[in-house]
């Protein structure tokens, strides 16, 4: 007798069902749960890494994403209005900017300002400063086409109605369209945040002191110590530590925002 559509659809589940619950059962019993414990979940081996892991190296990264994201930010808002200008050399420089800055990977701007700018001019920037740069010109392209997107789905009518109360073009821009521009914008903004929080993670190529050790480089090292990937595995939890209440907090501010980030980035398309 055949089968009806649904008991169709409940056979075929049913199996995958089963064919999951065998996968997970060999699993479990063929795993060596001892080795995994001592190579990844060293009880003993993580212990040895508090509180520096937290004092130094999580407040280092985060000290790193914020002021990157700072730095970023206040670029990216000059040159989204810059690609919005009306004077084409300002419009070609933000462009040939932001399509190198998004085309090139951010190893080789962390590589360019640890090591080739001093070399080529002579001049020494501290790791804070150089971690501060790289991540800000990285991340100002990407910012820069967000928040070009978030001024342009603002409704033009916003200006004309300001221009007809006698703001110039500069206050209107300032006190009308920009301010409503970043609301539709703030979850893209909190999501590049999260990514500048990852590619923190390079500053490991500039020859850290310990007290400018972030979370990559102190497990790496960490793991010279230990024959375990424990450290690693703090240091992931503690990236998580960060990321996760930012996920929260771009969900949280896209339904607050009415899905308007939604069409402001379709501007972009």
């Amino acid at each position: 007798m055949a089968l009806t559509r649904r008991q169709r659809r409940t056979a075929i589940r049913g199996t995958q069902y089963g064919v999951l619950l065998v996968v997970i059962l060999v699993l479990v019993f063929a795993t060596n749960w001892g080795d995994i414990q001592r190579g990844f979940f060293d009880l003993d081996a993580a212990r040895q890494l508090f509180p520096d892991v937290l004092s130094v190296a999580l407040v280092n990264t985060v000290k790193y994403t914020v002021l990157g994201f700072v730095f970023g930010l206040v670029l990216g808002l000059v040159l989204a209005l810059m690609r919005l200008s009306s004077v084409p050399p300002y419009r070609w420089i933000a462009t040939v900017y932001i399509e190198f800055f998004r085309g090139v990977p951010a190893l080789l701007v962390f590589l360019a300002f640890g090591f080739g700018v001093p070399i080529a001019f002579h001049i020494r920037f501290t790791t804070l400063s150089t971690v501060v740069v790289a991540l800000g010109l990285v991340g100002a392209a990407y910012m820069a086409e967000t928040i070009r997107a978030g001024i342009q789905a603002v409704p033009t009518g916003q200006m004309e109605a300001a221009r007809s109360l006698g703001m110039s073009q500069l206050r209107a821009m300032v006190s009308i369209v920009i301010p409503q521009a970043f609301r539709i914008v703030l979850p893209p903004l909190t999501n590049e945040l999260i990514l500048l929080a990852k590619d923190s993670s390079l500053v490991y190529l500039l020859g850290l002191t310990g007290t400018e050790y972030e979370l990559t480089k102190y497990g790496r090292d960490a793991m010279n110590t230990v024959q375990s990937m424990t450290p690693l595995i703090v240091a992931g939890l503690c990236y998580l530590i960060i990321t996760i209440p930012l996920s929260y907090l771009s969900r949280y501010l896209e339904r607050r925002t009415g899905g308007k980030s939604k069409r402001g980035l379709e501007v972009l398309s």
